[in-house]
């Protein structure tokens, strides 16, 4: 390996993980962030839920103790990959404080890197966006259970960043996050 390539792989890693209702933004702003991130020569791997539902949560609903076992298992694959050197981004509902909590402290007994980010996207602005449909069939009463409509979405408190994205572009909001990683010594 060259003196080079040495210096392009960056191997503090880290777990940011991007709360905030569908639709909200969250994986497209994580995957805006991700390529940066790969340029920068950071391993870099997205932990998608839709993908996490169906290969590693195939079975679970999306009951409250569902969503927590969700969670949990996102939580600790993520801390994983962060405590051996990944940015795991976690565009991930998380809709409640304890299940985002239990993973925040998984992480501080690893000693592994962990921000919240919420993605503070107002309830009217995604379901215009209505990535999936699923606002529609919420409203059609094709589906119950949709976070932030007839199910619960605990907003962060105090999460490291908020971001509004229907006020700026995916660019600057990744780049908001990135500002965010360099700030603590994580990129």
């Amino acid at each position: 390996m060259t003196t080079s390539t040495k210096e392009l792989h960056v191997t503090t890693g880290a777990t940011v993980w991007l709360t905030g209702l569908p639709s909200a933004g969250k994986t497209t702003i994580a995957y805006e962030l991700a390529g940066r991130l790969r340029e920068e020569g950071h391993l870099v791997e997205v932990l998608d839920g839709d993908e996490i539902r169906e290969f590693i949560s195939a079975g679970l609903g999306f009951s409250r103790e569902d969503r927590h076992t969700n969670v949990q298992r996102i939580g600790f694959l993520a801390e994983l990959l962060a405590r051996n050197g990944v940015k795991a981004l976690v565009p991930v509902i998380a809709p409640y404080t304890d299940s985002r909590e239990a993973v925040r402290k998984r992480h501080q007994e690893s000693g592994a890197a962990y921000l919240e980010i919420h993605v503070a996207t107002p309830v009217e602005v995604c379901s215009v966006r209505d990535v999936k449909g699923l606002y529609a069939k919420q409203a059609a009463g094709e589906l119950s259970g949709l976070t932030g409509v007839d199910d619960p979405y605990e907003e962060p408190e105090s999460p490291d960043l908020r971001i509004e994205s229907q006020n700026q572009t995916v660019h600057e909001s990744a780049a908001a996050v990135h500002a965010l990683l360099t700030e603590r010594g994580l990129a």
